[in-house]
């Protein structure tokens, strides 16, 4: 059983005390646990993600969701899919016709946003010869925001990056949505999905990967979602 935990971070073989498990384990399962809650409550520290694209010559901006705060959006799900009034008027004063917006949102894990969404970026920015919109930071804001986003930007394609729930064994994982033809009303069918981005998931370099063969062939399909399937192969 000890080998099989070398392949695998699930809680598997752990052991036995008496009728229980031994203590480190309870103790370790209370410190993962404890860690997926911290990472629903982080903030996100939104002035250095900023300042982290402008670094890199990346053109950003700084929304929020129609949620006040952290609170309000962990009860009202709802919220974090629109905008709030003023991030709208920002966003309509920088409507133009670009080919793809990114969307970096917190979601459920601020620590993933944080932690990965610009390494994936700089890996497939690079290799898009595409007209992209400014990059747009969201705070308290679900998957379906980038929706409203695409559309008041002009964007043909919109592209999430979210944080997700957090899991015992991984409470930084980051994901990403494409949806074409961007705007409020999309339905989860119409997206499609790359999950579990982190170094002991799934590598950033296989994510770009796969996120430029689904923008490219999007693009050509003029579709998202059920139809477009995940064929980009193995990474050479």
């Amino acid at each position: 059983m000890k080998r099989l935990r070398d392949f695998t971070s699930a809680r598997v073989g752990l052991g036995r005390a008496g009728h229980g498990i031994p203590t480190v384990e309870v103790l370790d399962f209370q410190l993962a646990h404890a860690r997926a809650q911290d990472a629903v409550h982080l903030p996100l520290d939104a002035a250095s993600l900023l300042f982290e694209l402008e670094q890199k010559g990346r053109n950003a901006m700084l929304l929020e969701s129609a949620a006040a705060d952290r609170a309000t959006y962990l009860r009202r799900p709802d919220l974090g899919r629109r905008l709030s009034d003023s991030s709208r008027d920002r966003l309509s004063a920088s409507r133009g016709q670009y080919e793809a917006a990114f969307v970096i949102v917190d979601g459920l894990s601020a620590l993933a946003a944080h932690r990965h969404a610009v390494p994936l970026l700089d890996i497939a920015l690079p290799q898009l010869d595409w007209r992209i919109a400014p990059i747009a930071v969201v705070k308290q804001g679900r998957v379906a925001i980038g929706d409203e986003i695409g559309q008041l930007l002009g964007a043909a394609l919109a592209v999430v990056l979210i944080g997700e729930r957090p899991g015992l064994s991984s409470p930084d994982s980051l994901g990403v949505y494409l949806t074409w033809d961007p705007k409020p009303g999309r339905a989860d069918a119409e997206r499609n999905c790359i999950s579990n981005i982190r170094p002991e998931g799934l590598s950033y370099e296989l994510a770009a990967h796969k996120l430029l063969f689904l923008m490219h062939e999007s693009r050509r399909r003029k579709l998202s979602g059920i139809p477009l399937k995940d064929s980009a192969g193995e990474l050479r």
